[in-house]
């Protein structure tokens, strides 16, 4: 790691711990001594229930459910503050040319900004980030911040008339997908093969209906960030019962565009996109089983033929119970598989008509707003374009990584 790299987490840690040193957890809290005649107690009022979190939370690790709350008068009333400190180490063999074999990173530095009642509501993201990807050479926070989504990624005003309906406007992060953008939001440090395929964040207006078990919603956005707002996304997920929750989701853009960034994958900002998965939770397992397929129309601006990509992923994580010794212990897993068809495109990134799978484990411990977590990733290749593939010179058909990650979530 840079010593820049370094400097920028331990101030950013330093920080923090001033913010949290006065903070008193609920288990830490000294009861009062009882009086020695003590009148029988009158019942306790139950304890207001935490404001809703404005980001995705796969687990694992969780964010701080008790944030900072600042009054801030009866113009927006309350507003609570979250934030996630993070850095992370990596080794990998068959490095691609411009990687390198070992990292050290940033992998958040983020401060969360919401209010979350009222009609009026709002949400900032602002701070440094990191996208590690399976397959994929890392990039440095400091370049990724920069030159995908800046120092604010996600900010924007929510208008809640009632507990039915609700309309966001401004940089909106995706409903496609079942892995959330950062690092601290999913079971695994890396995004999955499936996760390359998806928007992340985009600009425009999302629209939200619930009734019941179901939750609608729609959106018109300019895609994967490509400042063409033209490109519109469709969610409906319906709550079966307390364990199972299925959610079918799709996105398409209405024009064809040659926008090309850091940001903006040119092929996938022109693509058709349906997923589709299943949440499951019995006792300490939470399973979830996700299918996805995308669709490239002939793009004769860029010379390439339609293309296609049919993926699968399994999601798993085994928690120890409370009652355990290894209390805050758990052991999440992800399974993939992807391919690809069309002779010209290069989707899935190994070369046309490539296939890849891939195996992820990441070993996970928090306590109360600490967590570290190690990886162990395999990801394999088949129908090769020479190239294409692993190592400096693209021919390699695999590549492992081992990645250590620990942080702060408050």
């Amino acid at each position: 790691m840079r010593s820049s790299s370094f400097a920028a987490l331990a101030l950013a840690t330093t920080a923090l711990m001033s913010v949290t040193a006065g903070v008193a957890f609920a288990d830490e809290t000294p009861a009062a001594a009882a009086p020695a005649a003590a009148a029988p107690a009158a019942p306790a009022a139950a304890a207001p229930a935490p404001p809703p979190f404005q980001l995705g939370m796969d687990g694992p690790i969780t964010i701080n459910p008790t944030p900072l709350t600042v009054a801030s008068g009866s113009l927006l009333g309350s507003i609570t503050i979250n934030g996630a400190v993070s850095g992370l180490g990596l080794a990998q063999d068959h490095h691609v040319s411009g990687d390198h074999s070992a990292w050290g990173d940033l992998s958040n530095a983020q401060l969360l900004i919401a209010k979350t009642d009222g009609v009026f509501q709002f949400f900032v993201d602002a701070g440094a980030y990191s996208f590690p990807t399976l397959g994929a050479a890392y990039t440095r926070s400091n370049k990724v911040t920069t030159n995908t989504f800046g120092d604010v990624p996600s900010a924007y005003v929510k208008l809640v008339p009632n507990s039915s309906f609700s309309l966001q406007i401004g940089k909106l992060p995706t409903l496609i997908g079942a892995e959330y953008n950062f690092t601290f939001e999913n079971t695994n440090i890396e995004r999955g093969l499936l996760w390359a395929q998806e928007p992340q964040f985009g600009r425009g207006v999302q629209g939200n209906y619930t009734a019941g078990p179901l939750t609608l919603s729609v959106s018109l956005t300019d895609g994967f960030y490509s400042d063409k707002y033209s490109y519109v996304t469709g969610s409906a997920a319906y709550v079966v019962d307390a364990a199972d929750t299925v959610t079918v989701v799709g996105g398409f853009n209405t024009k064809k565009t040659t926008v090309a960034s850091l940001a903006t994958p040119q092929l996938q900002n022109n693509s058709t996109i349906v997923n589709a998965y299943w949440s499951h939770t019995q006792g300490e397992w939470t399973i979830v089983p996700a299918l996805q397929y995308t669709s490239v129309p002939s793009l004769s601006a860029l010379g390439t033929s339609s293309a296609s990509t049919t993926g699968g992923a399994v999601y798993v994580t085994y928690a120890f119970p409370s009652a355990s010794p290894l209390s805050g212990v758990s052991l999440p897993v992800r399974l993939e598989y992807e391919t690809s068809k069309g002779s010209t495109d290069n989707l899935v990134g190994y070369g046309p008509s490539s296939k890849a799978y891939s195996v992820t484990f990441t070993p996970t411990y928090q306590y109360k707003i600490y967590f570290v977590r190690a990886e162990l990733s395999y990801t394999g290749v088949t129908s090769l374009t020479s190239g294409d593939g692993f190592g400096t010179s693209g021919t390699a058909k695999s590549q492992t990584r081992a990645l250590l990650e620990t942080g702060v979530l408050f």
